[in-house]
């Protein structure tokens, strides 16, 4: 489905099936004030709330749990809820379940994340009321947190957006880091991981190669075909211009060079520069060999095969201007 909008400019099918698909979102948003599509994560909620509803389960709203009730034998036999009519006893028969999610909006308990040591250094797509609420409530009924997991987040790149009103949002780079055309670099101008392997791979990879010390972040860097054929974090696909999304445009560096724009980013022209010659030869030949970018049926299944270059996931920068985001 993904792949009829990312075409949508260049086969006819895909330019039908984009309208029909965009058609009815603006009927939702005009009718229902909403999109009425369910997939993904909408999808699952969905069914989880028909299959309670037909179980016959109450659902209470706008409710929080104040605390957990013990009896002498330590057991937990039911819950204070803080409702808009006050507190409220609920009991429970067999036990208390706590499904509230993680804490990373919780900034103290953020602390324990690597190379976090303030918590404001890493952001974080999850709303506030991830907060870490069920986790303090089971630590108060002789819960711990088990940190010995491979790793205490879900990690994703992701770049600020920041709005006319001041505010600011948080955008998850989920598939554009793989697309032939952009690359994935530090500070240095170098490339340090396979940028066509998953999100989570790709923040592993910036946590193991920034030298301690140093601001965990990284640059894309897209030419000019890459980022009008592909979404460009925030900046979505052609023929849309790229000047329309003025927010994300305070986020996004343009350069007509390469040197220039890594003067404006704070990155290393020389190495940047370097980087892209080297690169640019190995997308030529279809070869990764210091990463191995585009070797896996996953990095090719995130490429475009439309480039005219022998491997899906790579292709060289071609002429400027150039664009770069940090994440």
């Amino acid at each position: 489905m993904a792949g009829h909008f990312l075409n949508a400019m260049k086969k006819p099918q895909s330019f039908l099936h984009a309208a029909k698909r965009f058609s009815i979102h603006l009927w939702d948003k005009a009718v229902y004030k909403r999109n009425m599509q369910m997939v993904n994560g909408l999808a699952l909620i969905a069914k989880l709330v028909q299959a309670a509803d037909e179980k016959g389960v109450r659902i209470e709203v706008n409710t929080a749990v104040k605390e957990l009730i013990e009896n002498e034998n330590g057991r937990i036999i039911g819950a204070y809820l803080e409702t808009r009519q006050g507190l409220v006893r609920v009991s429970a028969a067999k036990g208390v379940i706590l499904a509230t999610g993680g804490y990373p909006a919780n900034v103290e308990r953020r602390k324990n994340f690597p190379r976090n040591p303030s918590g404001e250094e890493h952001w974080t797509l999850t709303p506030p009321e991830a907060d870490g609420a069920g986790l303090a409530l089971a630590e108060s009924a002789g819960g711990y947190l088990d940190d010995s997991g491979r790793s205490p987040a879900a990690w994703c790149p992701v770049s600020l957006v920041k709005f006319k009103d001041g505010s600011e949002g948080v955008f998850p780079h989920i598939s554009d880091h793989a697309k032939p055309g952009i690359i994935g670099v530090l500070k240095n101008g170098k490339r340090f991981v396979n940028e066509a392997n998953g999100y989570y791979d790709y923040v592993a990879g910036m946590l193991k190669a920034v030298p301690e010390g140093e601001k965990v972040e990284s640059w894309l860097i897209g030419d000019k075909r890459a980022v009008r054929s592909y979404m460009f974090g925030y900046a979505k696909l052609r023929p849309i211009p790229l000047r329309i999304y003025t927010d994300y445009l305070r986020c996004i560096t343009q350069a007509d060079t390469l040197d220039q724009l890594a003067e404006k980013c704070g990155i290393d022209p020389v190495g940047l520069m370097t980087t892209v010659a080297e690169f640019n030869q190995l997308a030529k030949a279809g070869k990764d060999p210091d990463f191995g970018r585009g070797d896996t049926p996953f990095n090719r299944s995130g490429g475009d095969g439309s480039t005219g270059f022998p491997n899906l996931s790579l292709a060289p920068l071609g002429k400027g201007p150039y664009y770069a985001v940090k994440v």
